[in-house]
């Protein structure tokens, strides 16, 4: 099977390539010039990379022509909240006209395509709608939380309109190893993993440890992403995959520390606290879980530490 993954070089994209190399898939992967092959440096001679900046319409043509694919994965996107307040406009821009090309591009063909949502659509979530179903009313709270609502609606669109394969899915928090260090989990991880090394002062700095997050494990996120497209799921609906569990930032940065035998002082960097922040994301994923059998199998507490042993290799 031909299997075409965006954004292959990221860290989700990372993991599913592997996941599928494993299945026996033909792996392809859009990255851009500029990105960074670390995540796949074990990888990049099973897969075949394809130059494509999604946003130019004829390359993603071409890219669609050259892998052939029956089954696209679209991860691509910038994904990063504090950066789309930074950058509204190429948020916004990459995110949604990235997916049109793609649609476009396979528009009328047997292709099947998953689009990776977020958990960030929901956005300001009152504690009595918790845990939140997919029919939860979305209130988006950044400039990424609307791109991916845009995302989402447009996948909605493109399956009613041209009966297009399509399978949404709103993925709540998730980390592992390779995780980008701006993200929370593996900023601490590595700052941790620093102050052991003597590399910088003891002293881990923090945003917001109040916010509440539902978080799975990457390996096992990458495992729903192929189900998606296993045929259980209906075309054009939506379905979260999330682990069913909430934990304070502050119960992360906690276990995190738990494992590391360094003495640190927690400080709040005003630089960390967003313009608004999403309170509380613990999702329900009972209609995934009863379309496909998927739960998550990796503990947080093991995800934490291989991503904490994930830093202290390369700090």
């Amino acid at each position: 099977m031909n299997v075409l993954i965006t954004g292959i070089t990221g860290f989700v994209g990372s993991h599913l390539a592997e996941y599928c190399l494993s299945l026996g898939a033909k792996v392809y992967g859009t990255y851009r010039w500029r990105s960074p092959l670390t995540n796949i440096e074990d990888i990049k001679d099973k897969v075949n990379l394809i130059d494509c900046d999604l946003t130019d319409a004829y390359a993603v043509h071409k890219a669609i022509e050259t892998a052939q694919p029956e089954r696209i994965f679209h991860l691509a996107a910038q994904s990063f909240v504090p950066t789309s307040w930074r950058a509204p406009q190429d948020t916004l821009y990459n995110n949604i006209i990235s997916e049109l090309n793609l649609f476009e591009a396979i528009k009328g063909s047997q292709m099947r395509i998953q689009i990776a949502g977020s958990s960030e659509e929901y956005g300001m979530v009152y504690p009595e709608e918790t845990p939140i179903k997919e029919t939860n009313p979305l209130r988006p709270l950044s400039p990424y939380g609307v791109s991916k609502v845009s995302q989402d609606m447009l996948a909605y669109q493109y399956n009613r309109s041209y009966n297009l394969y399509v399978i949404r899915t709103r993925a709540f928090n998730h980390t592992g190893p390779r995780r980008g260090e701006v993200f929370v989990t593996s900023n601490f991880a590595k700052q941790i993993a620093s102050i052991e090394k003597g590399l910088q002062p003891p002293v881990v700095k923090v945003g917001n440890l109040e916010a509440k997050r539902d978080y799975t494990d990457v390996r096992d996120i990458v495992r729903a992403y192929w189900l998606t497209l296993d045929g259980a799921c209906t075309p054009g609906d939506v379905y979260n995959i999330c682990s069913g569990n909430c934990w304070t930032i502050r119960k992360v940065l906690d276990t995190l520390l738990s494992l590391s035998k360094v003495e640190v002082k927690v400080e709040t960097d005003p630089e960390r606290l967003r313009p608004s922040d999403v309170p509380i994301l613990q999702g329900d994923n009972h209609k995934f879980h009863h379309a496909t059998g998927w739960q998550p199998e990796i503990a947080l507490e093991k995800t934490l530490e291989d991503l904490l042993n994930y830093w202290r290799e390369r700090v």
